[in-house]
């Protein structure tokens, strides 16, 4: 999970995070631009569409790092699975050379016993399962044979883990692909409904994803609950500047979940890899007692996440072209606050 994955391109200005409310957006560029005359509520509609495809997206991302988090560790799996296979399939080989070396010794003596024609099989399973024929080979023999049909048994089940292992690889491979194209055309419609209003209209636009709730301001406490709060915070404050790149968990660019994971890796602690999973990687408190670490995550369904820093502001990734930094706690609708 600490491991840092190469990064996704992107190729796009603006995107998956920082998804406000329709109205909020709405509100703030009415603000930024004065009165809106009558001609422009196509443009707000315009706005309100372009903020709908980035909460999609998002949610997009979301589900692709699940699927990406969920292929790395099938691969590593898989991985394993074939050191386990080679070891035993090593096993079964020096079982057959020592029973192939009682066999050649024993037809020296003087002829080969028909118990171990069995040897020559690629599945004494059968022979040994005939009770009757065991008082016609030596206790040694027996051992070994035995040892042999065990495994033999579990590198026929390490093929089958592994067979298995692969093919839900394959269709975390395929989910992989399924979101990332969902995303892209989600940030590209966006991107080409954001650039279709004039300019003045998409600078308010981003302006209204920095208008979060201004009263929040002296709540909760400025020091850090915790020693590897207080470090994940400076690690969070070291990427401010850093581009949003989806799918990216550092550390030349991150998403809002990757941000959150880099940061505390920084602090030695493991979180996992979306905001969904992150929500309940600790102890769920009150707004009101936030304090600097706290992770706030941001819609119903979880799908942005940021850091309290103090305040009343969060660091966090908010979308393609939009760098890491600080904004309002309540830019958006807020569901949790999770200490770590």
């Amino acid at each position: 999970m600490g491991s840092h994955r190469r990064l996704a391109p992107s190729g796009f200005d603006r995107g998956a995070c920082a998804a406000l409310s329709v109205l909020s957006a709405a509100t703030a560029a009415t603000a930024a631009i004065g009165a809106v005359p009558a001609t422009a509520a196509p443009r707000e509609g315009t706005r309100a569409e372009v903020d709908r495809l980035y909460e999609e997206a998002e949610r997009a991302t979301e589900a692709f790092d699940r699927a990406d988090e969920r292929a790395g560790l099938l691969r590593t799996e898989v991985g394993h699975a074939r050191d386990r296979i080679a070891r035993q399939q090593d096993r079964v080989n020096s079982l057959r050379q020592t029973l192939g070396s009682l066999a050649g010794a024993q037809y020296r003596s003087g002829g080969l016993d028909p118990s171990l024609a069995l040897l020559l099989s690629d599945d004494p399973s059968d022979y040994l399962d005939r009770a009757s024929v065991l008082d016609r080979i030596s206790t040694r023999q027996a051992d070994e044979l035995t040892e042999l049909r065990s495994a033999l048994r579990e590198l026929s089940q390490e093929r089958a883990d592994a067979t298995s292992q692969l093919a839900e690889l394959e269709r975390s491979r395929r989910a992989v692909a399924t979101h990332k194209r969902t995303v892209e055309k989600k940030l590209a419609r966006a991107r080409r409904l954001l650039n279709s209003l004039p300019l003045q209209e998409r600078l308010a636009f981003g302006q209204a994803s920095r208008s979060g709730l201004t009263d929040l301001a002296g709540f909760g406490s400025a020091e850090a609950a915790t020693g590897r709060a207080a470090f994940a915070v400076a690690a969070a404050r070291s990427a401010l500047g850093r581009p949003y790149v989806w799918g990216a968990n550092g550390p030349g660019g991150f998403d809002c979940s990757g941000l959150m994971q880099w940061a505390y890796a920084r602090a030695g602690v493991q979180l996992p890899r979306t905001s969904q999973a992150q929500r309940f990687a600790g102890q769920q408190i009150p707004l009101s007692q936030a304090r600097p670490g706290d992770l706030v995550v941001y819609r119903s369904d979880a799908s942005h996440v940021g850091m309290y820093v103090g305040h009343g502001q969060v660091i966090h990734a908010p979308y393609p072209g939009a760098p890491v930094r600080y904004d309002p706690v309540g830019m958006m609708p807020i569901s949790s606050v999770t200490r770590v």
